[in-house]
C-alpha cells in the first residue's frame, strides 16, 4: 500500500500529462466508457487505454466492466488529496505574502537612511 506522500506524488505525476488532465476533466462531468473518452482525442484507443491505466494506478480513476464495456469514474478521495495539499500550500503562501506586505508597509513608513537626522 502506498503511503500519503507516494499517493500524492502519483496523483501529480498522472496530472502532469495533458491528455490525462483532459480525461479527468471529462470524467468530472460523469462516468464514461474508454471509447467515449477516446472519441474526441487525436490518439489511438490503445493510447487512451494506457492513459486510463496510468490514472487508475495513481488512484484518480476507477474502472469497472459492464458487459464488454470498461467504464471509468473519478475517485473523489484522490482529487481531495491533491486539493488539500494545494490548500495547505496556499495558506502558507498567503501567510508569507502577508508578512512581506507588512514589511513593505513598515519600510515605507520609515524614511530612507540618507534622509534621517542623527
Amino acid at each position: 500500500m502506498l503511503n500519503h506522500e507516494q499517493k500524492l506524488d502519483a496523483v501529480f505525476r498522472a496530472l502532469a500529462e495533458p491528455a490525462r488532465r483532459a480525461i479527468v476533466l471529462r470524467l468530472s462531468r460523469g462516468s464514461a466508457s474508454v471509447s467515449e473518452l477516446a472519441e474526441p482525442m487525436a490518439m489511438s484507443l490503445a493510447a487512451v487505454v494506457q492513459h486510463v491505466q496510468a490514472l487508475e494506478q495513481s488512484g484518480l480513476v476507477k474502472t469497472h466492466k459492464e458487459g464488454r464495456v470498461r467504464r471509468c469514474t473519478l475517485d473523489p478521495q484522490a482529487i481531495s488529496l491533491a486539493e488539500s495539499w494545494l490548500s495547505e500550500r496556499r495558506q502558507q503562501w498567503e501567510t508569507h505574502f502577508d508578512r512581506l506586505g507588512a514589511l513593505f508597509a513598515a519600510d515605507t513608513d520609515t524614511p530612507p537612511t540618507s534622509e534621517r537626522k542623527s
